[in-house]
């Protein structure tokens, strides 16, 4: 697909460049510059598909495509005397970026914070103690993906299910493909309806095009994406029992705590942008601060909370509860920023660079006047949330943002809601289907994944037909189809 798409917009340079217009002051779309940018981002985005297979990091290629393809753009305009336009351009780039980056590192900071406080392993322990059949293992996970993945990223959301799962039914290879694919659809279509749940519907909130409450209007919708297929996936999930098992786990002090600042922090974020009509990252770094303000505390009374838990544990005899708490650490918030997914982050800073230049060269005009110039945008957006299994759709919708078609607030919704569930076609296609992969290796695999296909595909053209259906209203602002 990312061939075809390099050789599609190859074409369109080479044969139609009356029709397309740039973004910069000189056009570059037929200058061996641009072609050679375009060819190096397709490369570069090969490499980043691969990584499973050649375990090079994907942030790695874009950063290189990104310095390369402006050091381009920058040389030509250097040549043509016109020397400095470059670096606003890039600097416009830049500031978008930093923005959102800013926003992901201290959603990723809480939850890595509650990762370490240790609730999600205590959900995992709930499930697994319950007992549940196989076929309650399937929904509840997929349901509980899905809820989860709306305020928190869809890779966590679908490691945390997958753990459970793999744990329940060891060994049971048919089961865990099969519940892996549901989680991935799960928690992709949880993330499509709230600014918090993915990369792209964060990127159009932020961008002030959709209200927050709009985002709303896909609820539906996203349930549609998830129930269809799970339900025709269920019939051929067994009915049996797996071996019971017991796990118990505590939570670390402060976890419930940090759960409602992190809630507190969201709420920030959505008053600073909607009654202040300040950025929501500013909310966001806010609510970092209150966080470290609550790790302070935490390191303060630590040791008094490690003393009455000590003398509680020797009134008891419980030696075993004495020698873990010797082994507690206090919490610090600069390991939890460290921990976060930087090398998401830094290919995501690559990816808003190279689709920054190629617009820059004009691309992403050729782009937009080729998918959205016949009058009729959702046979556009359709196409482009399919284009998201195979290419991420950090880059789709950067693209989208960058060409600002003319759309009503019901495709600018659809456009959201078809690139961030498109990616459920493909494992390859978003951070949740590669991370399990890798986590149930041996177990859920490409293949596996590519024959649900079908059904996938049947549960995304059911949610655009409900969408399209349940908010026709949205869909007519601007008077078009």
């Amino acid at each position: 697909m990312v061939k075809q798409s390099v050789l599609y917009l190859l074409i369109c340079a080479l044969f139609s460049p009356a029709v397309f217009a740039t973004t910069g002051e000189l056009n570059l779309t037929l200058a061996p510059i641009g072609i050679i940018s375009l060819v190096l981002f397709g490369l570069a985005y090969l490499l980043v598909m691969a990584e499973e297979k050649i375990h090079l990091r994907k942030s790695k290629p874009v950063l290189v495509a990104a310095g390369i393809i402006w050091a381009l753009i920058a040389w030509k305009y250097m040549q043509e005397g016109i020397p400095g336009v470059t670096s606003d351009a890039f600097r416009h780039a830049l500031l978008e970026f930093s923005e959102l980056m800013l926003f992901l590192l201290v959603a990723m900071t809480y939850i890595n914070a509650l990762e370490e406080r240790r609730l999600f392993d205590a959900l995992r322990a709930w499930m697994i103690r319950r007992g549940f059949s196989y076929r309650t293992l399937f929904w509840i996970s997929g349901v509980l993906a899905f809820v989860i993945s709306s305020f928190a990223n869809n890779m966590t959301t679908a490691m945390l299910m997958c753990a459970v799962v793999m744990k329940v039914a060891e060994g049971d290879k048919r089961f865990i493909n099969l519940t892996c694919v549901n989680i991935v659809i799960a928690a992709n279509a949880g993330g499509a309806f709230i600014p918090f749940g993915d990369i792209t519907t964060l990127m159009v909130w932020q961008a002030g095009i959709v209200t927050f409450n709009e985002f709303f209007t896909l609820f539906i919708p996203a349930v549609v994406n998830y129930i269809v297929p799970a339900i025709i996936m269920s019939f051929f999930v067994e009915r049996r029992y797996p071996a019971a098992l017991q796990e118990e786990v505590e939570l670390k002090r402060g976890a419930l705590r940090i759960l409602t600042l992190f809630l507190i922090t969201i709420a920030i974020a959505v008053l600073y942008h909607s009654w202040l009509d300040l950025p929501p990252v500013l909310g966001m770094m806010t609510g970092l601060g209150l966080l470290q303000f609550f790790g302070f505390f935490l390191r303060k009374t630590l040791p008094g909370s490690l003393a009455r838990k000590k003398a509680m544990a020797e009134r008891n005899g419980d030696m075993e509860r004495i020698r873990s708490l010797g082994q507690v650490v206090p919490f610090d918030v600069f390991n939890r920023i460290a921990r976060a997914e930087w090398d998401t982050l830094l290919f995501f800073y690559g990816v808003v660079m190279c689709v920054g230049g190629l617009g820059y060269i004009g691309y992403l005009e050729m782009l937009s006047v080729s998918l959205y110039g016949g009058g009729n945008p959702t046979t556009a957006n359709v196409i482009l949330g399919l284009m998201s299994s195979v290419v991420d759709n950090i880059p789709v919708m950067f693209a989208v943002l960058t060409m600002q078609p003319d759309m009503s607030h019901g495709q600018w919704l659809l456009i959201t809601l078809t690139a961030g569930v498109g990616g459920s076609l493909l494992s390859i296609g978003s951070a949740a289907g590669v991370a399990l992969m890798g986590q149930a290796r041996g177990y859920y695999t490409f293949v596996g994944h590519l024959k649900w296909a079908p059904v996938i595909l049947l549960g995304y053209a059911a949610s655009v037909a409900t969408h399209l259906y349940l908010n026709a209203d949205l869909f007519e602002i601007f008077g078009r189809p």
